[in-house]
């Protein structure tokens, strides 16, 4: 039986606002892995008619973001998500609508383990955006950790 993750994309709307603002859409949803696209809007262009690097940064980022709340959504009451790096790499000109995919690179149980220890555990995400055409234009690492509530 497969786990339905849709709500992850409407909370990602509601308490992210640039999400909306920029236009983002989840195309596909899991605990390790979540698809972002992104039209080819005209305002959110570069000098070179591309999206705008932060765009892409952006795109990528949120689709990193999607993927730790729905592999961590049962750890959220006592644990808050945070950015602690990220890298990217831009590898072609990109042009039009793009998309986002994100990967977990570590087994989600291992950071819960490590969260039960009593520490501030990290993991990575790991980020590809594309062009229309499937091209890979940049790639992302995105380091986050789940950092205590404190009571």
């Amino acid at each position: 039986m497969s786990i339905d993750y849709g709500w992850v994309a409407d909370a990602m709307k509601q308490t992210v606002p640039w999400v909306s603002t920029a236009g983002v859409e989840f195309t596909e949803v899991a605990a390790d892995r979540v698809v972002c696209a992104l039209p080819d809007l005209e305002h959110q262009r570069n000098h070179v008619g591309g999206p705008h690097a932060a765009v892409m940064f952006g795109l990528a980022e949120t689709a990193s973001g999607a993927v730790g709340l729905a592999s961590f959504a049962q750890q959220m009451e006592r644990a808050t998500p945070l950015v602690v790096s990220s890298e990217i790499r831009y590898k072609k000109l990109a042009k039009g609508p793009l998309t986002a995919e994100a990967v977990l690179t570590r087994p989600a149980a291992d950071v819960v383990a490590e969260l039960d220890a009593g520490t501030r555990p990290e993991f990575a995400v790991a980020c590809t955006i594309r062009n229309g055409d499937g091209v890979t234009t940049a790639e992302m690492t995105v380091v986050w950790t789940l950092r205590p509530n404190r009571g």
